[in-house]
């Protein structure tokens, strides 16, 4: 508890503050608010359309490279679309690739991404998910695609 929660204190108890209040204990979260503005001013200072031409580029080279897999599908090929890719490797489980990659340092998401009537659609257990930011690198990319190469092979033996 703290202050701001309570609405009196008296000798025989308290009674707490109305909604939202009753849960808003103590300072207000000032750390946040001072990274939220540093981080604003980051992105300002690249520039959005910076940004946007940057994770463009890099979501055209990953599904360029990505394509090169036989064994691979991307799932969503809308025109306009963001730094993420959603993929299936045939005959494993996106959990399965999920811990070869990771054995390999390699993060990536894996599951429904919350969209199960999106998997129920194209009855998959659910997908892999590379998401990337103007901050990642072709590098990278190609990291991921060696790491995808080399889990396939080793369920191929």
């Amino acid at each position: 508890g703290g202050g701001s929660m309570i609405k009196e204190v008296k000798m025989e108890g308290s009674t707490w503050a109305d909604l939202p209040f009753k849960f808003e204990a103590g300072t207000p979260h000032i750390s946040g608010i001072i990274g939220l503005g540093a981080a604003i001013q980051y992105l300002q200072e690249i520039g959005l359309e910076t940004i946007m031409e940057a994770e463009h580029e890099l979501l055209v080279y990953a599904e360029s490279e990505l394509s090169k897999i036989p064994e691979l599908k991307i799932y969503g090929q809308a025109a306009h679309k963001t730094g993420a890719i959603s993929f299936l490797v045939e005959g494993v489980h996106p959990f399965d690739l999920g811990e070869l990659l990771d054995q390999q340092g390699i993060a990536i998401r894996t599951g429904h991404h919350c969209c199960q009537p999106i998997m129920d659609f194209y009855s998959i257990p659910g997908t892999a998910r590379i998401s990337f930011a103007f901050y990642n690198t072709k590098a990278e990319i190609d990291k991921i695609v060696l790491g995808i190469q080399k889990a396939v092979r080793m369920l191929k033996n």
